[in-house]
């Protein structure tokens, strides 16, 4: 009779610990997996993720926003010209050069907008730079194997017992169901990521044509930080992500 008890009790815990075998092999594939993911979404540039989405974006800016900056630089222009003489003594001290400062300021206003999605362009390339070769360090340091780390926990499951591994089979099924569930909002955060930068290089022209001008300048000036930080993001994802899988 004890025999028979001890059988039971075994193929109970053989089910039980398959079940957490299988929750564990799901969660660490699902692990690998978005790492992988995540490395490769974070370091692609606007024009590689999308490209009918950029291509579009790109001719909505040229068609749409380089004219609405092109009357921005011609007020900010104007703006700056007549403060420039009238704050000199009423044109009573008015230099000859100044007139070439203010013509300089508006060869480089008119390139700075012209060649925006150059410069919004080379941006991205460079984080994307950055992120390639952080993600090659990261990929191997986070990449966990399944078998290997399975087989170390199996002597440990096998002297539990049945409340025990009930207890861890539930403790896996939710474990595993928070890591679905993380994975949705990871996608979820990479391509709001991404549809953020599409509207950022949208308008890049407006802000862009003011930063040649003392007074409105900041507004370009804080344009190209938020900018750079978009780029940068995909590494900040990344360094969390990692802390996270190594503990």
């Amino acid at each position: 009779m004890q025999s028979i008890l001890d059988a039971i009790n075994e193929w109970i815990k053989e089910i039980l610990i398959g079940a957490i075998n299988g929750n564990l092999s799901t969660m660490f594939g699902d692990v690998n997996e978005k790492v992988g993911t995540i490395a490769n979404e974070v370091g692609q540039t606007p024009q590689g993720w999308n490209a009918n989405i950029f291509s579009m974006i790109q001719t909505l800016s040229e068609n749409v926003i380089v004219p609405i900056a092109g009357l921005v630089i011609t007020y900010v222009l104007c703006y700056e010209l007549i403060s420039m003489v009238t704050e000199k003594n009423n044109m009573h001290d008015i230099e000859t050069f100044m007139f070439f400062k203010w013509i300089f300021k508006a060869f480089v206003a008119v390139f700075i907008v012209t060649n925006t999605f150059n410069i919004t362009m080379a941006v991205f390339d460079m984080a994307q730079h950055i992120v390639s070769g952080a993600a090659g360090v990261i990929g191997g340091d986070t990449n966990i194997d399944v078998a290997e780390a399975l087989a170390a926990m199996q002597e440990g499951l096998e002297d539990m017992e049945i409340p025990e591994l009930l207890l861890l089979v539930l403790e896996t099924s939710l474990v595993s169901l928070c890591m679905k569930i993380m994975s949705v909002l990871i996608t979820v955060i990479l391509y709001g990521r991404m549809i953020e930068i599409y509207l950022y290089c949208s308008v890049s022209p407006i802000p862009f044509a003011t930063m040649t001008n003392r007074e409105w300048g900041q507004i370009g000036n804080n344009y190209l930080k938020g900018l750079f930080a978009l780029g940068f993001q995909g590494f900040l994802i990344m360094i969390p992500l990692l802390v996270l899988v190594r503990l």
